[in-house]
C-alpha cells in the first residue's frame, strides 16, 4: 500500500492543510479553518476506508464523498485565498494537489463502476 498515490496525495493534503491551519489560527478566520481542516481529513479517511471496503459499491461511494469533499476542500482554499489570508505560491501548490487526487479519484470511479456493471 506504499505505492498508493490516492493515500499518499490524501495524506500530503490533510497534513498540510493541518498545518495551514495551525499558522492561521491568529488570523480571524476561524470558519473557514475548522471547515478546511474537517473536509481535507475527510478525504484522507474516505480513502483510507475504501483501501478495506465491504463490496465494490462500497468502495464507490467512499471514493465519491472523498471526491466531493476535495472539492469543498479547494473551495475553501479558494476563499481563503480570494480573501487574502493565504498567499498564491500556497494557494496553488494546494489546489493542483486537491486536482491531482480529484482525478485519481474519477479515474478509480469510473473503473469501479465499468466493475459493477460486468
Amino acid at each position: 500500500m506504499k505505492n498508493n498515490p490516492l493515500m499518499r496525495y490524501s495524506e500530503q493534503l490533510a497534513v498540510e492543510i493541518e498545518k495551514l491551519c495551525k499558522s492561521l489560527e491568529k488570523k480571524d478566520c476561524s470558519n473557514a479553518i475548522f471547515q478546511i481542516r474537517k473536509s481535507s481529513s475527510s478525504v484522507f479517511a474516505n480513502i483510507s476506508e475504501a483501501q478495506y471496503p465491504q463490496s465494490l459499491p462500497d468502495m464507490l461511494s467512499k471514493f465519491k464523498i472523498a471526491r466531493k469533499e476535495c472539492v469543498e476542500t479547494e473551495s475553501w482554499l479558494k476563499l481563503l485565498h480570494s480573501s487574502d489570508v493565504m498567499d498564491e505560491e500556497n494557494f496553488r501548490k494546494y489546489r493542483n494537489l486537491c486536482g491531482r487526487i480529484q482525478r485519481l479519484l474519477t479515474s478509480s470511479c469510473i473503473t469501479i463502476e465499468n466493475k459493477i456493471k460486468q
